[in-house]
């Protein structure tokens, strides 16, 4: 039983391998109304859904995000390659981040780089980030898979197979919170103190 439960688990390790990433070459360079936006991203980021329910960006969403200013506002109701960059890093960071925390990420750029026409562009802020998360997958999985082998060590005393397979899968997950926990903390101390975003008490 708990081997086979650690074969299912390597497997979807494995699988992480493959991810999906929306490539630089994938961004449409020509404006697109809403209902292209949000079909665009749904058939691009389909592997990500973890029901297949889910949406990965309504009508709703983006509007907010402008509302919000996380997004900038469409030109005649149309999204520029820009824009699709933009709700990329929106649609993955609000996975972990609050809505205050990714202004703080993402204005300065937006600021700096959005319909610049000068030295960098977000397309190329894009490709590299790409080639840096690419980069960084191996060795993402080799670390779940050594989480894993520990976890796996653990409660070496409990005799019945399924409380042991109980309390090395909670080790696991236990571990795996810990580390997700222990790298939002360094990104809100980030945005804290290089971005400027903590508030006056």
């Amino acid at each position: 039983m708990q081997k086979k439960y650690t074969n299912e688990i390597l497997n979807l390790l494995r699988s992480m391998q493959n991810i999906d990433y929306i490539t630089p070459d994938e961004i449409p360079q020509i404006d697109l109304y809403m209902d292209q936006v949000t079909t665009f991203m749904d058939e691009h980021l389909r592997s990500s859904k973890r029901f297949e329910e889910d949406k990965i960006l309504t009508k709703t969403m983006i509007n907010n995000y402008t509302k919000n200013n996380l997004l900038p506002p469409p030109v005649k109701k149309k999204y520029s390659s820009e824009h699709m960059l933009m709700l990329i890093y929106i649609y993955y960071l609000k996975n972990f981040l609050s809505i205050n925390d990714i202004q703080s990420i993402l204005n300065p750029l937006s600021d700096r780089f959005f319909g610049s026409t000068d030295g960098l562009s977000l397309s190329d802020i894009y490709k590299e980030i790409v080639d840096l998360e690419q980069e960084n997958i191996n060795s993402q999985v080799r670390d779940i898979i050594r989480k894993l082998k520990k976890s796996g060590e653990a409660f070496e005393d409990v005799e019945d197979p399924e409380d042991k397979k109980l309390l090395t899968t909670f080790a696991f997950i236990c571990m795996l919170s810990f580390d997700v926990w222990v790298k939002k903390s360094v990104i809100e101390n980030i945005i804290d103190d290089t971005l400027g975003s903590k508030k006056e008490k």
